[in-house]
């Protein structure tokens, strides 16, 4: 008889119920023999499953586990991402890890191929979202939202080859902040350029610099360059791969896998080497083709009034006008823009990291209007930070440099010298707990004093309360100092106010 896992579940059905059937016999002894002859083959069948097979005890290719090391310092960069962007005045949104497949497709180009599709299970196509910018676009047209300046935070997935030790994932997550609504140009796009700088130096992970590049501009230049109409996105898709391979190679792809003359190719090989600052801008309205085609001069006119309002935010300097950026995803309209860290000379221990953007965004006026039945638009741009590729870069740092972190934020631990105080230590720190102390204690009845005192300095928790007989006896607790082992003796009603006392003052 095959394996019961090979057996159509309709077929064994059929088996157990002829094996449980009575039959001619009458009496219920025989029913119950039948039924144990049942059991007995399902029992049997399910020997051979239960074998252990030869497997590796891993996690999905592209994903990591987070150790509660590693947690500590993502909480940390989280934090402070997400401050920034509350002292923007952003609102808290969240969207389902999944949509239906049609609201994703046709919104990516050619990097919709790497959205996850889930098996159908009720009646509904579905795929995991391959950023938050969609879902929010989604979102915003459902619920006929006009305006809103939101983040979030959350978990996306896309099917591409994984690079751990760059950042890259194939399960990650993403902190955007977007602004939504008719708003006077430039303005709200000059403030999330803003929030990029705030957030990367205040992570302080060292010298950076923004690209920018207006969606305009590079579809003028393809037009000015002669390269068709139907191919703009194709050959955006190529040039988006510049920060990965060389313009040889993007050259290559353009010319053999997207059918564009190789003249057409060098012409815009020509213009992509420019980048500058507010001077190159005025540079470009010069430029004899460029200027005659109107898609760039309404891209330039943005973005000089953007670099006008770069000036007043005192960040102009770390911002470069680049034509090389382009940005693949089919949905931006207006400004892009693109962080990355400049490289430096590895520090003494500290291996040399080829790092792609950090942090990027842009415009994209016309992605709401693709929800809403009517085709009514709600101009948006946002940024999003790339948090797997900074937290790998803070990892790595701290590795080279030996440095560690407390995984816990234990403040006070109760110990006892004696046995058979458990009850004075669980009603001890329920009142630390009900006072908002974080506290902690051993899980035994009688821990030995020296066990507790070094949980305390391995943990780094810096104050430890001691009862025993003679403290209870006194109506006093012992507090002692982890790091300097000094105890002094405090009335058991000052206890609190005392602990509260020196940790406001560390």
């Amino acid at each position: 008889m095959p394996r019961f896992g090979v057996l159509p579940r309709r077929a064994w059905a059929v088996l157990r119920s002829q094996l449980l059937r009575p039959s001619c016999l009458a009496c219920t002894g025989a029913v119950r023999c039948h039924s144990q002859v049942a059991e007995a083959v399902l029992t049997s069948q399910l020997k051979p499953c239960q074998k252990k097979s030869n497997f590796i005890i891993k996690t999905p290719k592209g994903t990591r586990d987070l150790s509660p090391q590693q947690m500590v310092v993502r909480e940390k960069i989280l934090d402070m991402v997400v401050s920034c962007f509350k002292r923007h005045g952003a609102k808290r949104l969240d969207t389902p890890a999944f949509e239906l497949k049609e609201m994703l497709t046709e919104k990516y180009g050619e990097d919709s191929l790497l959205i996850y599709d889930l098996k159908d299970q009720g009646g509904e196509l579905l795929s995991l979202r391959y950023d938050l910018t969609v879902p929010f676009a989604r979102y915003l047209a459902m619920n006929k939202v006009k305006q809103m300046k939101r983040y979030h935070v959350g978990k996306v997935w896309r099917r591409e080859s994984p690079t751990i030790v760059q950042g890259r994932f194939r399960e990650f997550c993403q902190c955007d902040f977007d602004i939504a609504g008719q708003f006077d140009p430039m303005i709200p796009d000059a403030e999330c350029l803003k929030i990029m700088c705030e957030i990367l130096n205040g992570l302080q992970l060292g010298e950076f610099l923004i690209k920018v590049n207006h969606r305009r501009i590079v579809d003028g230049m393809f037009a000015v360059c002669g390269v068709p109409e139907s191919k703009f996105r194709a050959i955006c898709s190529s040039m988006d791969k510049l920060d990965k391979i060389s313009w040889k190679a993007v050259r290559h792809e353009m010319v053999a896998k997207k059918g564009l003359a190789s003249e057409v190719a060098d012409q815009i090989g020509d213009y992509i080497q420019r980048h500058g600052g507010e001077s190159l801008v005025e540079q470009l309205f010069q430029d004899p083709r460029l200027s005659q085609n109107k898609q760039v001069l309404e891209g330039l006119r943005d973005l000089k009034l953007l670099f006008e309002y770069l000036t007043l935010f005192g960040i102009a300097e770390k911002i470069s006008f680049d034509l090389s950026l382009v940005r693949g995803l089919d949905y931006y309209t207006g400004v892009i823009y693109e962080a990355v860290l400049l490289q430096t000379p590895a520090q003494a221990g500290e291996e040399s990291m080829t790092m792609g953007s950090v942090a990027a965004g842009g415009r994209y006026d016309g992605l709401v209007g693709l929800f809403d039945s009517k085709g009514h638009k709600v101009p948006c741009v946002g940024l999003s930070i790339g948090v797997e590729r900074i937290f790998a870069i803070v990892e790595q740092r701290m590795k080279a440099f030996g440095e560690t972190v407390r995984t816990t934020e234990t403040q006070v631990f109760v110990a006892t010298p004696q046995k058979n105080f458990l009850q004075e230590r669980l009603k001890l720190i329920a009142e630390l707990w009900d006072a908002g102390i974080k506290a902690e204690l051993l899980y035994k009845n009688n821990p030995k004093l020296l066990t507790q005192l070094h949980y305390c300095e391995t943990m780094s928790i810096p104050l430890v309360v001691i009862i025993g007989e003679q403290e209870l006896k006194e109506g006093v607790i012992k507090l002692r100092s982890v790091a300097s082992r000094e105890e002094v003796a405090i009335k058991r009603e000052d206890l609190v106010t005392e602990i509260q006392k020196r940790l406001s003052e560390s």
